[in-house]
């Protein structure tokens, strides 16, 4: 997966209150949206299409789920060791409350989870979620890569469909589906990213059905047992997004528009892959500037005219 630097606590436990002490409800939601702004690259074109009390709701969600992915890539990034990745996770875990920890995202956090009524269980998913990557550096099925993927993206969209604001609970079932679609995008998109880092998340079963291994990956081989390979997940992540389409007539118009753009610009994504050639380990797919604003525009322009026809 794509991850990166993000605004940090130097340890467990540090102090980054004010001078004075209390940590306002606006600068905690100002220090959540720093947080998109520096580190969200796709999702924060999509954080534009909502209503203004939604979108501070969704960049509390972002920087949570944001630091979470932070704390584990601390280890290759910063040196960090797996005792202290999991002493972040728990203190992540201490910001869903009840108590006021020293921390600038916790009054945004909070209030975001008591505005939306959004249930702690997918908030502590995803810390579970981060912390199988300190443990697990290889899949068996695809049965144990659903369950990373449930727990590292669609729990945070259990969590985000409660900001956006839904008209019937298959909206969840929905969610998942979007969340495990996107994932997958991201493990066929980072797997030279992946690898660098000692973790391969293409399942070792699908591997075996393609006679392809873990060696010839370490080789950089692409032949065309990794195009067959890869274009068989490819065809599981677009089964993912069929499925997910059920969600978007089920969230609130003023909010829909968000995820149908986030599922637009990984489906480009996908698409980019496949006109490489799945040649992933040479060449990172990814969508340039003039991309993104033109999916962006269209998916806006549609978005103001659902708003008054």
């Amino acid at each position: 997966m794509t991850r990166g630097d993000a605004p940090r606590r130097t340890a467990p436990g540090s102090s980054r209150l004010p001078e004075h002490g209390l940590i306002s409800l606006e600068s905690s939601y100002r220090y959540a949206l720093d947080v998109a702004r520096s580190r969200a690259k796709t999702f924060y074109y999509t954080f534009r299409f909502l209503p203004p009390e939604r979108r501070r709701g969704i960049l509390a969600v972002y920087a949570f789920s944001r630091r979470a992915d932070d704390a584990v890539d601390s280890i290759e990034e910063a040196g960090s060791s797996p005792e202290q990745a999991r002493a972040e996770l728990a203190f992540l875990r201490s910001l869903l409350g009840p108590g006021p920890p020293d921390d600038p995202l916790a009054p945004a956090l909070q209030d975001t989870i008591r505005r939306f009524a959004i249930p702690l269980r997918p908030f502590e998913e995803l810390l579970a979620g981060m912390e199988m990557d300190l443990v697990k550096r290889s899949y068996a099925t695809f049965e144990e890569l659903r369950t990373y993927c449930y727990r590292a993206a669609s729990v945070v969209g259990l969590a985000c469909i409660e900001v956006f604001g839904h008209t019937d609970p298959a909206a969840r079932e929905s969610a998942v589906d979007l969340g495990i679609a996107m994932q997958l995008v991201n493990v066929l998109r980072d797997v030279a990213e992946d690898l660098a880092r000692g973790r391969i998340y293409l399942p070792e079963e699908d591997m075996a059905r393609f006679g392809y291994s873990a060696d010839d990956l370490r080789r950089g081989v692409v032949d065309d047992r990794f195009r067959d390979l890869m274009r068989f997940e490819a065809a599981r992540a677009r089964e993912h997004f069929r499925r997910a389409d059920a969600l978007y007539p089920l969230v609130l118009p003023e909010s829909r528009y968000c995820p149908v753009l986030l599922m637009r610009f990984y489906w480009r994504i996908l698409e980019r892959i496949e006109r490489q050639g799945f040649d992933v380990l040479t060449r990172r797919p990814s969508l340039r500037w003039h991309e993104k604003v033109r999916i962006a525009g269209r998916t806006w322009l549609e978005a103001i005219t659902s708003r008054t026809t």
